[in-house]
């Protein structure tokens, strides 16, 4: 049973936990065209896996069979994870902003629901249905910037439509890492397996760009950001999701994960200087309502309504002696 102070620290470790993830697409937009985009996901997937090898080496030889059969699903991760989600994303961020980037890629479990209804047939409650349409509402006028007369025009940045591939791409990967055949094992071990598969699918990549564009980093600065990449939105914020999905439970872990856009819009603004404009404000609206409406978790339903039912009789057992 956890302590009520072990709870507290896990609070704690969560409330910082979508900061370090947030990180990332401010970090890669502020390295800006001192890096070429799949240099940098190599890079920086690179370093995370000599940070977590040593904590992760002993659970990897012990379950390397299955991790080996498990091998075109370790591959299909690496791709969705690290190099869609990596170096398309940074792609991307050459042609948008990080704010836009931030509030279209929190949609990403709202379409993980869209595809187990669609693809596994999975029930959806009237809830959940309207939660799905306000996130994609709000994703839409982001991307459109406010403007409806762009989709009669078919006129779209390439940035967002990058980062909504790439929102699309993670919500594949969380479908597939629940995999039977993955579940099972070490969760360090097959992260570190993904990662080392994503390395070796940018590889090749990393190697094209170099010969043809140049600019393999080599400025102490450039390399200072890979080493925050590999470090804050990777190693310890997948960290800190663990230690909160062990302490407290994955409901309630994930429901931090709805900070994640204030903390990336307010270091995109206060970091990079860039602006808040009104489609900003009214399409985040929309898809924070529908990601909590889709996606809250009915224990964590539960505990609200018994304390607020708690907190009702209390008011009202109040007013009574008054």
């Amino acid at each position: 049973m956890t302590s009520s102070t072990e709870t507290g620290r896990a609070y704690s470790a969560l409330l910082v936990m979508p900061l370090f993830f947030s990180s990332n697409l401010v970090m890669a937009r502020a390295v800006g065209d001192a890096v070429q985009p799949w240099t940098l996901a190599c890079l920086r997937w690179a370093l995370a896996v000599l940070i977590i090898l040593p904590f992760s080496w002993r659970a990897m030889v012990t379950h390397r069979k299955a991790l080996l059969a498990a091998w075109e699903r370790i591959w299909i991760l690496g791709v969705l994870g690290m190099w869609i989600c990596g170096a398309v994303v940074y792609l991307a961020l050459s042609a948008t902003t990080a704010t836009n980037a931030t509030l279209i890629y929190t949609a990403s479990p709202v379409l993980v629901i869209l595809i187990e209804t669609i693809v596994l047939g999975k029930r959806l409650p009237l809830g959940r249905f309207i939660g799905v349409g306000l996130a994609l509402v709000g994703v839409a006028i982001i991307v459109l910037r406010g403007d409806l007369a762009a989709l009669t025009r078919l006129d779209f940045n390439p940035g967002d439509l990058g980062i909504a591939a790439a929102a699309f791409a993670w919500a594949l990967y969380s479908l597939v890492l629940r995999h039977p055949s993955l579940t099972p094992l070490p969760t360090l071990a097959v992260f570190t397996a993904i990662m080392i598969a994503g390395v070796i699918g940018l590889f090749p990549f990393m190697i094209w760009e170099s010969m043809a564009l140049g600019g393999f980093p080599t400025a102490p600065k450039a390399w200072g950001w890979i080493a925050a990449l590999a470090l804050f939105p990777s190693v310890i914020a997948f960290s800190l999701y663990q230690y909160g999905v062990k302490t407290v439970g994955p409901a309630i872990t994930s429901c931090f994960l709805y900070l994640l856009p204030p903390y990336g819009v307010g270091m995109a603004i206060l970091g990079l200087g860039e602006s808040l404009h009104a489609f900003h404000i009214f399409g985040s609206v929309l898809v924070i309502s529908g990601l909590v409406a889709a996606t809250l978790p009915p224990d964590v339903v539960g505990i609200i309504a018994k304390r607020f039912k708690f907190a009702r009789m209390i008011s009202s057992n109040t007013s009574s002696q008054a």
